[in-house]
């Protein structure tokens, strides 16, 4: 009886598992591998960046300092609270982590420049220190030259004394002319501020 039952069941097909065109995947990763050669035939070399030079400019800290600004969400990044930095576009809060920026990887690279310093040979550091020995001969620094500032430095600050002296006599004048209530001769008498020692006697 369990013959006749399982001549009626239908197959089952058990071969479930996937078959692999080998030639269309062989294309596939030819197609693939032909792609990737040409993307870094596009890309070419690597870029070659310039080696650092030094600034030719003098980095501006001070321009702002002491000054009040309104700031307000909605104004654009040049106009916004801290140093901007026009050529990688973005707003650094203070004057230390500004000159770590104009001097970090990321600005120097939006530059063209490597982080690399390029090898001065020695006719450079020769022409570097005859331009440096050329530059502190006419500025030569003596005794004298000391003396003269320090004593300008003195008379300036006794200036600067000698005038905050005057506005600070001025401003009591004028506190003692605010202070001086003017009032009418007959009102005063009224009131008995009459002029302790000035009337006359009979």
């Amino acid at each position: 009886m369990a013959n006749a039952s399982n001549s009626n069941i239908v197959g089952v097909d058990n071969t479930f598992r996937r078959k692999f065109d080998r030639e269309e995947y062989l294309e596939r990763a030819r197609e693939e591998e032909a792609e990737l050669r040409h993307k870094s035939k596009a890309k070419g070399p690597p870029v070659q960046r310039k080696p650092l030079k030094h600034r030719d400019y003098e980095v501006d800290l001070e321009s702002r300092l002491g000054k009040t600004q309104v700031v307000t969400p909605i104004a654009p990044l040049s106009q916004q609270a801290g140093y901007y930095c026009s050529v990688c576009e973005c707003v650094v809060k203070d004057s230390a982590n500004y000159l770590d920026h104009i001097n970090g990887k990321k600005h120097q690279r939006a530059l063209g420049m490597s982080m690399r310093v390029e090898r001065a040979s020695l006719e450079q550091v020769q022409e570097r220190f005859e331009v440096l020995k050329k530059r502190k001969v006419p500025g030569t620094f003596t005794e004298q030259d000391l003396d003269e500032r320090i004593l300008k430095q003195q008379q300036e600050e006794e200036e600067r004394r000698r005038q905050r002296r005057e506005r600070k006599k001025e401003k009591k004048k004028e506190k003692a002319a605010e202070e001086e209530i003017e009032v009418d001769p007959d009102v005063a008498a009224m009131m008995g501020f009459g002029g302790f020692g000035s009337s006359k006697k009979s």
